[in-house]
Protein backbone atom coordinates (compact mmCIF):
# COMPACT_ATOMS: atom_id res chain seq x y z
CA UNK A 1 0.00 0.00 0.00
CA UNK A 2 1.03 3.66 -0.20
CA UNK A 3 0.85 6.35 2.45
CA UNK A 4 2.16 9.48 0.75
CA UNK A 5 5.79 8.98 1.73
CA UNK A 6 8.97 10.48 0.36
CA UNK A 7 11.56 7.73 -0.14
CA UNK A 8 15.15 8.87 0.34
CA UNK A 9 17.28 5.78 0.06
CA UNK A 10 16.03 3.36 2.68
CA UNK A 11 14.25 6.03 4.76
CA UNK A 12 10.63 7.19 4.53
CA UNK A 13 9.71 10.79 5.21
CA UNK A 14 6.56 12.87 5.44
CA UNK A 15 5.76 16.37 6.48
CA UNK A 16 6.12 18.49 3.34
CA UNK A 17 3.23 20.49 1.87
CA UNK A 18 0.42 17.98 1.15
CA UNK A 19 -1.21 17.37 -2.21
CA UNK A 20 -3.80 14.88 -3.46
CA UNK A 21 -4.38 12.78 -6.55
CA UNK A 22 -7.34 13.72 -8.75
CA UNK A 23 -9.51 11.17 -10.54
CA UNK A 24 -9.81 12.86 -13.97
CA UNK A 25 -12.91 10.87 -14.89
CA UNK A 26 -14.90 12.46 -12.03
CA UNK A 27 -12.79 15.34 -10.74
CA UNK A 28 -12.87 13.77 -7.26
CA UNK A 29 -9.91 14.31 -4.94
CA UNK A 30 -8.18 11.23 -3.52
CA UNK A 31 -8.18 10.44 0.19
CA UNK A 32 -4.44 9.94 0.76
CA UNK A 33 -2.31 13.02 1.39
CA UNK A 34 1.00 12.95 -0.46
CA UNK A 35 3.85 15.23 0.51
CA UNK A 36 6.08 17.53 -1.48
CA UNK A 37 9.76 16.69 -1.08
CA UNK A 38 11.90 19.55 0.20
CA UNK A 39 15.27 20.97 -0.84
CA UNK A 40 16.76 19.04 2.07
CA UNK A 41 15.25 15.80 0.73
CA UNK A 42 16.79 16.53 -2.68
CA UNK A 43 20.21 17.13 -1.16
CA UNK A 44 20.04 13.98 0.95
CA UNK A 45 18.90 11.81 -1.97
CA UNK A 46 21.66 13.15 -4.23
CA UNK A 47 24.28 12.63 -1.53
CA UNK A 48 23.17 9.02 -1.11
CA UNK A 49 23.19 8.49 -4.89
CA UNK A 50 26.73 9.83 -5.06
CA UNK A 51 27.80 7.53 -2.23
CA UNK A 52 26.25 4.55 -4.03
CA UNK A 53 27.83 5.29 -7.39
CA UNK A 54 31.18 3.54 -7.08
CA UNK A 55 29.83 0.22 -5.83
CA UNK A 56 26.85 0.18 -8.19
CA UNK A 57 28.75 1.23 -11.31
CA UNK A 58 31.35 -1.52 -10.82
CA UNK A 59 28.93 -4.41 -10.36
CA UNK A 60 29.45 -7.40 -12.60
CA UNK A 61 27.05 -7.56 -15.54
CA UNK A 62 25.35 -10.58 -13.98
CA UNK A 63 24.75 -8.78 -10.67
CA UNK A 64 23.37 -5.67 -12.35
CA UNK A 65 21.13 -7.74 -14.61
CA UNK A 66 19.83 -9.70 -11.61
CA UNK A 67 18.90 -6.40 -9.95
CA UNK A 68 16.92 -5.28 -13.01
CA UNK A 69 15.08 -8.59 -12.99
CA UNK A 70 14.38 -8.20 -9.27
CA UNK A 71 12.78 -4.80 -9.96
CA UNK A 72 10.56 -6.40 -12.62
CA UNK A 73 9.55 -9.21 -10.26
CA UNK A 74 8.75 -6.76 -7.47
CA UNK A 75 6.55 -4.67 -9.76
CA UNK A 76 4.58 -7.72 -10.82
CA UNK A 77 4.24 -8.72 -7.17
CA UNK A 78 2.27 -5.54 -6.44
CA UNK A 79 -0.61 -7.22 -8.22
CA UNK A 80 -3.93 -5.64 -9.10
CA UNK A 81 -3.50 -2.76 -6.65
CA UNK A 82 -1.07 -1.15 -9.10
CA UNK A 83 -3.61 -1.31 -11.94
CA UNK A 84 -6.59 -0.06 -9.95
CA UNK A 85 -4.55 2.78 -8.46
CA UNK A 86 -3.33 3.89 -11.88
CA UNK A 87 -6.88 3.70 -13.26
CA UNK A 88 -8.17 6.00 -10.54
CA UNK A 89 -5.35 8.52 -11.07
CA UNK A 90 -5.23 8.66 -14.88
CA UNK A 91 -8.64 7.69 -16.26
CA UNK A 92 -6.89 5.10 -18.45
CA UNK A 93 -8.67 1.74 -18.86
CA UNK A 94 -7.53 -1.52 -17.32
CA UNK A 95 -6.41 -3.11 -20.59
CA UNK A 96 -4.15 -0.18 -21.46
CA UNK A 97 -2.54 -0.18 -18.03
CA UNK A 98 -2.06 -3.94 -17.91
CA UNK A 99 -0.32 -3.67 -21.28
CA UNK A 100 1.81 -0.82 -20.02
CA UNK A 101 2.82 -2.82 -16.96
CA UNK A 102 3.89 -5.61 -19.30
CA UNK A 103 5.95 -3.16 -21.31
CA UNK A 104 7.55 -1.79 -18.14
CA UNK A 105 8.71 -5.15 -16.82
CA UNK A 106 9.53 -6.30 -20.35
CA UNK A 107 11.97 -3.46 -20.91
CA UNK A 108 13.61 -4.10 -17.53
CA UNK A 109 14.17 -7.70 -18.58
CA UNK A 110 15.34 -6.65 -22.05
CA UNK A 111 17.98 -4.45 -20.45
CA UNK A 112 18.96 -7.29 -18.11
CA UNK A 113 19.69 -9.57 -21.04
CA UNK A 114 21.62 -6.84 -22.85
CA UNK A 115 23.66 -6.02 -19.75
CA UNK A 116 24.67 -9.67 -19.39
CA UNK A 117 25.75 -9.75 -23.03
CA UNK A 118 28.23 -6.93 -22.34
CA UNK A 119 28.50 -5.44 -25.83
CA UNK A 120 27.40 -2.05 -24.46
CA UNK A 121 30.79 -1.79 -22.72
CA UNK A 122 32.43 -1.60 -26.17
CA UNK A 123 35.67 -2.99 -24.72
CA UNK A 124 38.40 -2.05 -27.19
CA UNK A 125 42.10 -2.89 -27.03
CA UNK A 126 45.03 -1.59 -29.08
CA UNK A 127 48.12 -3.36 -27.83
CA UNK A 128 51.48 -1.68 -27.31
CA UNK A 129 53.91 -1.57 -30.23
CA UNK A 130 57.26 -0.97 -28.50
CA UNK A 131 59.26 -1.62 -31.67
CA UNK A 132 57.32 0.73 -33.89
CA UNK A 133 59.42 3.36 -35.69
CA UNK A 134 59.91 6.24 -35.50
CA UNK A 135 57.98 6.17 -32.22
CA UNK A 136 56.60 3.28 -30.16
CA UNK A 137 52.87 3.02 -29.46
CA UNK A 138 51.49 2.76 -25.94
CA UNK A 139 49.04 0.08 -24.83
CA UNK A 140 45.57 1.67 -25.16
CA UNK A 141 42.35 0.20 -23.78
CA UNK A 142 38.92 1.78 -23.85
CA UNK A 143 35.65 0.91 -22.15
CA UNK A 144 32.31 2.61 -21.49
CA UNK A 145 31.70 3.63 -17.89
CA UNK A 146 28.72 5.06 -16.00
CA UNK A 147 28.38 8.86 -15.94
CA UNK A 148 27.12 9.16 -12.35
CA UNK A 149 23.79 9.71 -10.58
CA UNK A 150 20.86 10.42 -12.92
CA UNK A 151 17.71 12.47 -12.27
CA UNK A 152 14.55 11.07 -13.88
CA UNK A 153 11.25 12.91 -14.27
CA UNK A 154 8.06 10.84 -14.44
CA UNK A 155 5.76 11.47 -17.41
CA UNK A 156 2.05 12.27 -17.25
CA UNK A 157 0.89 10.06 -20.12
CA UNK A 158 2.68 6.81 -19.21
CA UNK A 159 2.33 6.29 -15.43
CA UNK A 160 4.35 3.06 -15.64
CA UNK A 161 6.45 2.77 -18.81
CA UNK A 162 7.80 6.35 -18.75
CA UNK A 163 7.73 7.06 -15.05
CA UNK A 164 9.29 5.73 -11.85
CA UNK A 165 10.55 2.43 -13.30
CA UNK A 166 10.19 3.43 -16.95
CA UNK A 167 12.68 3.54 -19.77
CA UNK A 168 14.84 6.34 -18.36
CA UNK A 169 15.22 4.64 -14.99
CA UNK A 170 15.73 1.19 -16.52
CA UNK A 171 18.41 2.41 -18.92
CA UNK A 172 20.19 4.40 -16.21
CA UNK A 173 20.22 1.38 -13.90
CA UNK A 174 21.46 -0.78 -16.77
CA UNK A 175 24.30 1.68 -17.33
CA UNK A 176 25.25 1.49 -13.64
CA UNK A 177 23.88 4.87 -12.58
CA UNK A 178 22.00 5.46 -9.31
CA UNK A 179 18.66 7.18 -9.94
CA UNK A 180 16.73 9.91 -8.15
CA UNK A 181 13.16 10.08 -9.49
CA UNK A 182 11.01 13.18 -9.33
CA UNK A 183 7.55 11.59 -9.31
CA UNK A 184 4.77 13.06 -11.44
CA UNK A 185 2.06 14.66 -9.28
CA UNK A 186 -0.76 13.34 -11.49
CA UNK A 187 -0.29 9.74 -10.36
CA UNK A 188 1.42 9.83 -6.94
CA UNK A 189 -0.07 6.60 -5.58
CA UNK A 190 1.02 4.68 -8.66
CA UNK A 191 4.46 6.23 -8.40
CA UNK A 192 4.87 5.36 -4.74
CA UNK A 193 3.84 1.74 -5.27
CA UNK A 194 6.48 1.32 -7.97
CA UNK A 195 9.05 3.24 -5.93
CA UNK A 196 8.54 0.88 -3.00
CA UNK A 197 9.02 -2.06 -5.36
CA UNK A 198 12.36 -0.66 -6.56
CA UNK A 199 13.49 0.09 -3.00
CA UNK A 200 12.66 -3.51 -2.02
CA UNK A 201 14.69 -4.81 -4.99
CA UNK A 202 17.64 -2.65 -3.91
CA UNK A 203 17.42 -4.15 -0.42
CA UNK A 204 16.94 -7.72 -1.66
CA UNK A 205 19.96 -7.36 -3.95
CA UNK A 206 22.22 -6.16 -1.15
CA UNK A 207 22.93 -2.83 -2.89
CA UNK A 208 23.72 0.54 -1.37
CA UNK A 209 20.50 2.30 -0.37
CA UNK A 210 21.43 5.33 -2.48
CA UNK A 211 20.91 3.40 -5.72
CA UNK A 212 17.34 4.72 -5.74
CA UNK A 213 15.30 7.55 -4.19
CA UNK A 214 11.80 8.82 -4.93
CA UNK A 215 10.82 12.46 -4.47
CA UNK A 216 7.13 13.25 -5.09
CA UNK A 217 5.97 16.81 -5.50
CA UNK A 218 4.03 19.42 -7.44
CA UNK A 219 6.46 22.34 -7.65
CA UNK A 220 8.86 23.40 -10.37
CA UNK A 221 11.32 24.32 -7.63
CA UNK A 222 11.66 20.65 -6.67
CA UNK A 223 12.66 19.62 -10.18
CA UNK A 224 14.93 22.62 -10.52
CA UNK A 225 16.75 21.81 -7.30
CA UNK A 226 17.27 18.24 -8.45
CA UNK A 227 18.80 19.24 -11.78
CA UNK A 228 20.93 21.92 -10.12
CA UNK A 229 22.46 19.54 -7.56
CA UNK A 230 26.14 19.12 -8.48
CA UNK A 231 26.05 15.37 -7.81
CA UNK A 232 23.55 14.76 -10.61
CA UNK A 233 25.37 14.06 -13.89
CA UNK A 234 22.52 13.60 -16.40
CA UNK A 235 18.75 14.05 -16.63
CA UNK A 236 15.96 12.06 -18.31
CA UNK A 237 12.71 13.97 -18.96
CA UNK A 238 9.48 13.39 -20.87
CA UNK A 239 7.00 16.26 -20.95
CA UNK A 240 6.22 19.67 -22.39
CA UNK A 241 8.60 21.81 -24.40
CA UNK A 242 8.41 24.52 -21.75
CA UNK A 243 9.31 22.11 -18.98
CA UNK A 244 12.17 20.56 -20.93
CA UNK A 245 13.63 23.92 -21.92
CA UNK A 246 13.47 25.12 -18.32
CA UNK A 247 15.44 22.11 -17.11
CA UNK A 248 17.94 22.48 -19.96
CA UNK A 249 18.54 26.08 -18.92
CA UNK A 250 19.21 25.10 -15.31
CA UNK A 251 21.56 22.32 -16.41
CA UNK A 252 23.45 24.59 -18.81
CA UNK A 253 23.95 27.29 -16.17
CA UNK A 254 25.47 24.98 -13.57
CA UNK A 255 29.15 25.32 -12.74
CA UNK A 256 29.44 21.90 -14.39
CA UNK A 257 26.85 21.78 -17.18
CA UNK A 258 25.20 18.39 -17.70
CA UNK A 259 23.11 16.85 -20.49
CA UNK A 260 19.33 16.86 -20.25
CA UNK A 261 17.77 14.18 -22.44
CA UNK A 262 14.35 15.73 -22.86
CA UNK A 263 11.57 14.35 -25.02
CA UNK A 264 9.29 17.31 -25.65
CA UNK A 265 6.96 18.08 -28.57
CA UNK A 266 6.16 16.37 -31.85
CA UNK A 267 3.28 16.33 -34.36
CA UNK A 268 4.54 13.32 -36.37
CA UNK A 269 3.58 14.04 -40.00
CA UNK A 270 1.78 11.37 -42.02
CA UNK A 271 2.22 11.68 -45.79
CA UNK A 272 -0.53 10.14 -47.93
CA UNK A 273 0.96 9.39 -51.36
CA UNK A 274 -1.28 9.32 -54.45
CA UNK A 275 -1.15 5.59 -55.16
CA UNK A 276 -2.08 4.69 -51.60
CA UNK A 277 -4.98 7.17 -51.67
CA UNK A 278 -6.26 5.82 -54.97
CA UNK A 279 -6.18 2.24 -53.69
CA UNK A 280 -7.49 2.63 -50.14
CA UNK A 281 -8.57 6.17 -49.28
CA UNK A 282 -11.56 5.11 -47.18
CA UNK A 283 -9.58 2.53 -45.20
CA UNK A 284 -6.82 5.06 -44.58
CA UNK A 285 -9.35 7.58 -43.25
CA UNK A 286 -10.77 5.09 -40.77
CA UNK A 287 -7.36 3.84 -39.65
CA UNK A 288 -6.06 7.39 -39.24
CA UNK A 289 -8.91 8.28 -36.89
CA UNK A 290 -8.24 5.11 -34.90
CA UNK A 291 -4.64 6.21 -34.36
CA UNK A 292 -5.56 9.85 -33.72
CA UNK A 293 -8.18 9.13 -31.05
CA UNK A 294 -6.44 6.22 -29.29
CA UNK A 295 -6.59 7.01 -25.55
CA UNK A 296 -7.66 10.55 -26.41
CA UNK A 297 -4.53 11.12 -28.49
CA UNK A 298 -2.30 11.44 -25.45
CA UNK A 299 0.80 10.00 -27.12
CA UNK A 300 3.99 11.79 -28.07
CA UNK A 301 3.70 9.89 -31.38
CA UNK A 302 0.15 10.97 -32.14
CA UNK A 303 -0.43 11.83 -35.86
CA UNK A 304 -1.00 15.56 -35.43
CA UNK A 305 -0.35 16.38 -39.08
CA UNK A 306 -1.43 14.81 -42.39
CA UNK A 307 0.08 15.99 -45.69
CA UNK A 308 -1.21 15.04 -49.13
CA UNK A 309 -1.59 16.22 -52.70
CA UNK A 310 -5.09 17.59 -53.23
CA UNK A 311 -7.22 15.29 -55.39
CA UNK A 312 -10.61 13.53 -55.54
CA UNK A 313 -8.96 10.58 -53.80
CA UNK A 314 -7.99 12.87 -50.93
CA UNK A 315 -11.63 13.97 -50.77
CA UNK A 316 -12.56 10.31 -50.24
CA UNK A 317 -10.06 10.11 -47.37
CA UNK A 318 -11.51 13.26 -45.81
CA UNK A 319 -15.08 11.97 -46.04
CA UNK A 320 -14.11 8.67 -44.43
CA UNK A 321 -12.12 10.34 -41.65
CA UNK A 322 -14.90 12.84 -40.95
CA UNK A 323 -17.48 10.08 -40.66
CA UNK A 324 -15.29 8.03 -38.32
CA UNK A 325 -14.39 11.04 -36.18
CA UNK A 326 -17.89 12.44 -35.82
CA UNK A 327 -19.11 9.18 -34.29
CA UNK A 328 -16.17 8.87 -31.88
CA UNK A 329 -16.97 9.61 -28.24
CA UNK A 330 -14.92 12.12 -26.25
CA UNK A 331 -12.51 10.38 -23.87
CA UNK A 332 -11.17 11.20 -20.44
CA UNK A 333 -7.89 13.09 -20.52
CA UNK A 334 -5.11 12.51 -18.03
CA UNK A 335 -5.41 15.62 -15.90
CA UNK A 336 -7.60 18.73 -15.67
CA UNK A 337 -4.59 20.79 -16.79
CA UNK A 338 -3.96 18.67 -19.88
CA UNK A 339 -7.64 18.88 -20.80
CA UNK A 340 -7.65 22.67 -20.42
CA UNK A 341 -4.51 23.01 -22.56
CA UNK A 342 -6.07 20.78 -25.23
CA UNK A 343 -9.24 22.87 -25.38
CA UNK A 344 -7.16 26.04 -25.68
CA UNK A 345 -5.04 24.56 -28.47
CA UNK A 346 -8.04 23.32 -30.44
CA UNK A 347 -9.74 26.71 -30.13
CA UNK A 348 -6.61 28.41 -31.46
CA UNK A 349 -6.53 26.11 -34.50
CA UNK A 350 -10.23 26.58 -35.16
CA UNK A 351 -9.82 30.34 -35.12
CA UNK A 352 -6.64 30.54 -37.20
CA UNK A 353 -6.79 32.32 -40.55
CA UNK A 354 -7.22 29.95 -43.47
CA UNK A 355 -8.02 26.93 -41.29
CA UNK A 356 -11.29 25.08 -41.75
CA UNK A 357 -12.84 22.48 -39.47
CA UNK A 358 -13.35 19.14 -41.20
CA UNK A 359 -15.00 17.34 -38.29
CA UNK A 360 -15.33 17.18 -34.53
CA UNK A 361 -15.94 14.11 -32.42
CA UNK A 362 -18.98 13.65 -30.22
CA UNK A 363 -19.51 16.29 -27.55
CA UNK A 364 -18.19 15.48 -24.09
CA UNK A 365 -20.66 13.94 -21.65
CA UNK A 366 -18.51 14.32 -18.54
CA UNK A 367 -15.64 16.28 -17.05
CA UNK A 368 -12.12 16.44 -18.54
CA UNK A 369 -13.09 14.75 -21.78
CA UNK A 370 -11.44 15.87 -24.98
CA UNK A 371 -13.65 16.32 -28.06
CA UNK A 372 -11.65 15.10 -31.08
CA UNK A 373 -10.86 17.57 -33.86
CA UNK A 374 -9.67 17.50 -37.47
CA UNK A 375 -8.80 20.67 -39.40
CA UNK A 376 -7.53 21.54 -42.87
CA UNK A 377 -5.33 24.19 -44.46
CA UNK A 378 -3.49 24.71 -47.70
CA UNK A 379 0.23 24.13 -47.88
CA UNK A 380 0.79 27.86 -48.36
CA UNK A 381 -1.29 28.73 -45.29
CA UNK A 382 0.44 26.10 -43.16
CA UNK A 383 3.92 27.28 -44.10
CA UNK A 384 3.00 30.92 -43.52
CA UNK A 385 1.75 30.37 -39.96
CA UNK A 386 4.26 28.57 -37.69
CA UNK A 387 1.63 28.30 -34.95
CA UNK A 388 -0.20 25.68 -37.02
CA UNK A 389 2.75 23.32 -36.50
CA UNK A 390 2.68 23.60 -32.69
CA UNK A 391 1.77 20.43 -30.84
CA UNK A 392 -1.73 20.21 -29.40
CA UNK A 393 -1.42 17.32 -26.95
CA UNK A 394 -4.52 15.24 -27.55
CA UNK A 395 -6.66 13.97 -30.41
CA UNK A 396 -6.34 16.95 -32.75
CA UNK A 397 -4.80 16.94 -36.23
CA UNK A 398 -4.53 19.21 -39.24
CA UNK A 399 -4.64 18.13 -42.89
CA UNK A 400 -2.32 20.11 -45.19
CA UNK A 401 -3.29 20.07 -48.86
CA UNK A 402 -0.46 20.53 -51.36
CA UNK A 403 -0.44 20.84 -55.16
CA UNK A 404 2.65 18.76 -56.00
CA UNK A 405 5.13 16.36 -54.44
CA UNK A 406 7.67 19.18 -54.52
CA UNK A 407 5.37 21.26 -52.32
CA UNK A 408 5.04 18.32 -49.93
CA UNK A 409 8.84 18.13 -49.70
CA UNK A 410 9.11 21.89 -49.17
CA UNK A 411 6.49 21.76 -46.40
CA UNK A 412 8.36 19.02 -44.57
CA UNK A 413 11.71 20.77 -45.06
CA UNK A 414 10.42 23.82 -43.19
CA UNK A 415 9.16 21.83 -40.20
CA UNK A 416 10.84 21.42 -36.84
CA UNK A 417 12.30 18.10 -35.73
CA UNK A 418 9.85 15.28 -35.06
CA UNK A 419 9.85 11.86 -33.42
CA UNK A 420 8.26 10.08 -36.39
CA UNK A 421 7.11 10.46 -39.96
CA UNK A 422 4.88 8.03 -41.82
CA UNK A 423 4.58 7.26 -45.53
CA UNK A 424 1.34 5.70 -46.68
CA UNK A 425 2.43 4.28 -50.03
CA UNK A 426 1.80 1.63 -52.66
CA UNK A 427 4.26 0.19 -55.18
CA UNK A 428 3.52 2.99 -57.64
CA UNK A 429 4.52 5.58 -55.01
CA UNK A 430 8.10 4.42 -54.64
CA UNK A 431 9.56 7.16 -56.83
CA UNK A 432 7.83 9.85 -54.75
CA UNK A 433 8.84 8.09 -51.54
CA UNK A 434 12.47 8.07 -52.67
CA UNK A 435 12.25 11.84 -53.26
CA UNK A 436 10.75 12.37 -49.80
CA UNK A 437 12.98 10.09 -47.76
CA UNK A 438 16.14 12.26 -47.61
CA UNK A 439 14.16 15.21 -46.27
CA UNK A 440 12.13 13.07 -43.88
CA UNK A 441 15.20 11.35 -42.46
CA UNK A 442 16.74 14.74 -41.64
CA UNK A 443 13.65 15.70 -39.66
CA UNK A 444 12.74 12.59 -37.64
CA UNK A 445 14.10 9.68 -35.64
CA UNK A 446 11.81 7.00 -37.08
CA UNK A 447 10.23 6.69 -40.53
CA UNK A 448 7.29 4.28 -40.91
CA UNK A 449 5.80 2.79 -44.03
CA UNK A 450 2.11 1.85 -44.15
CA UNK A 451 1.59 1.95 -40.41
CA UNK A 452 0.62 4.51 -37.80
CA UNK A 453 3.03 6.19 -35.39
CA UNK A 454 1.15 5.45 -32.17
CA UNK A 455 2.77 2.46 -30.50
CA UNK A 456 6.51 2.07 -29.88
CA UNK A 457 8.16 -1.35 -29.69
CA UNK A 458 10.83 -1.79 -27.02
CA UNK A 459 13.62 -3.48 -28.98
CA UNK A 460 17.30 -3.17 -29.76
CA UNK A 461 16.70 -1.34 -33.06
CA UNK A 462 14.04 1.14 -31.90
CA UNK A 463 14.71 4.89 -31.99
CA UNK A 464 12.34 7.05 -29.96
CA UNK A 465 13.98 10.41 -30.40
CA UNK A 466 14.53 13.00 -33.09
CA UNK A 467 15.92 16.43 -33.89
CA UNK A 468 15.02 19.37 -31.66
CA UNK A 469 12.41 20.08 -30.35
CA UNK A 470 11.11 16.52 -30.39
CA UNK A 471 14.11 15.82 -28.18
CA UNK A 472 16.89 17.96 -26.80
CA UNK A 473 19.54 15.68 -28.32
CA UNK A 474 18.64 14.10 -31.65
CA UNK A 475 21.51 11.60 -31.33
CA UNK A 476 19.72 9.74 -28.54
CA UNK A 477 16.71 7.51 -27.92
CA UNK A 478 14.65 7.00 -24.78
CA UNK A 479 13.34 3.58 -25.88
CA UNK A 480 15.34 0.45 -26.66
CA UNK A 481 18.73 -0.73 -25.49
CA UNK A 482 20.50 2.16 -27.23
CA UNK A 483 18.99 4.37 -24.49
CA UNK A 484 21.79 3.15 -22.20
CA UNK A 485 24.33 5.15 -24.17
CA UNK A 486 22.94 8.41 -22.77
CA UNK A 487 24.32 7.45 -19.38
CA UNK A 488 27.71 6.06 -20.38
CA UNK A 489 30.98 7.71 -21.37
CA UNK A 490 34.17 6.26 -22.87
CA UNK A 491 37.35 6.11 -20.76
CA UNK A 492 40.76 5.17 -22.18
CA UNK A 493 43.53 3.59 -20.08
CA UNK A 494 47.09 3.98 -21.32
CA UNK A 495 49.92 1.66 -20.27
CA UNK A 496 47.97 0.62 -17.15
CA UNK A 497 49.03 -2.45 -15.17
CA UNK A 498 46.70 -5.36 -15.89
CA UNK A 499 45.72 -5.88 -12.25
CA UNK A 500 44.56 -2.26 -12.00
CA UNK A 501 42.46 -2.24 -15.16
CA UNK A 502 38.66 -2.61 -15.09
CA UNK A 503 37.69 -6.29 -15.53
CA UNK A 504 36.35 -5.60 -19.04
CA UNK A 505 39.89 -4.74 -20.19
CA UNK A 506 42.00 -7.26 -18.29
CA UNK A 507 44.01 -9.79 -20.25
CA UNK A 508 42.13 -12.75 -18.77
CA UNK A 509 38.77 -11.26 -19.81
CA UNK A 510 37.08 -12.42 -16.57
CA UNK A 511 33.62 -11.28 -17.69
CA UNK A 512 33.92 -13.28 -20.94
CA UNK A 513 33.13 -10.30 -23.16
CA UNK A 514 33.32 -9.95 -26.89
CA UNK A 515 36.05 -7.36 -27.40
CA UNK A 516 37.57 -5.47 -30.31
CA UNK A 517 41.33 -6.08 -30.39
CA UNK A 518 43.45 -4.28 -32.97
CA UNK A 519 40.26 -3.37 -34.79
CA UNK A 520 39.01 -6.95 -35.06
CA UNK A 521 36.09 -8.35 -33.08
CA UNK A 522 37.15 -11.25 -30.87
CA UNK A 523 34.32 -13.49 -29.70
CA UNK A 524 34.60 -14.68 -26.11
CA UNK A 525 34.98 -18.43 -25.64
Amino acid sequence: MFNGAILVGASERQGGEPFFAIDPSTGAKGEVAFHNASAADVADACALADAAFESFSTLTPDARAAFLEAVADRIMAIGDLLITTAMSETGLPRGRLEGERGRTVGQLRLFAGYVRQGDWLDATIDKALPERQPLPRSDLRRVNQSVGPVAVFGASNFPLAFSVAGGDTASAFAAGCPVVVKGHPAHPGTGELVARAIAAAVRDSGLHEGVFSYLPGTTNDLGGALVADPRIKAVGFTGSRGGGLALMKIAAERKEPIPVYAEMSSINPVVLLPGALAARAEALGTAFVGSLTLFSGQFCTNPGLVIAIDSPDLDRFVASAAQALSGNAAQVMLTPGIHAAYEKGVAALAGAEGVTTIARGMAADGVHRGQHALFAASGEQFRANPALAHEVFGSSSILVKCATIEEVIDTIARMEGQLTATLQMDDGDQADAAKLLPTLSRKVGRVLANGWPTGVEVTHAMVHGGPFPSTSDGRSTSVGTLAMMRFLRPVCYQDMADAVLPPALQAANPWKLNRRVEGRLEIAR
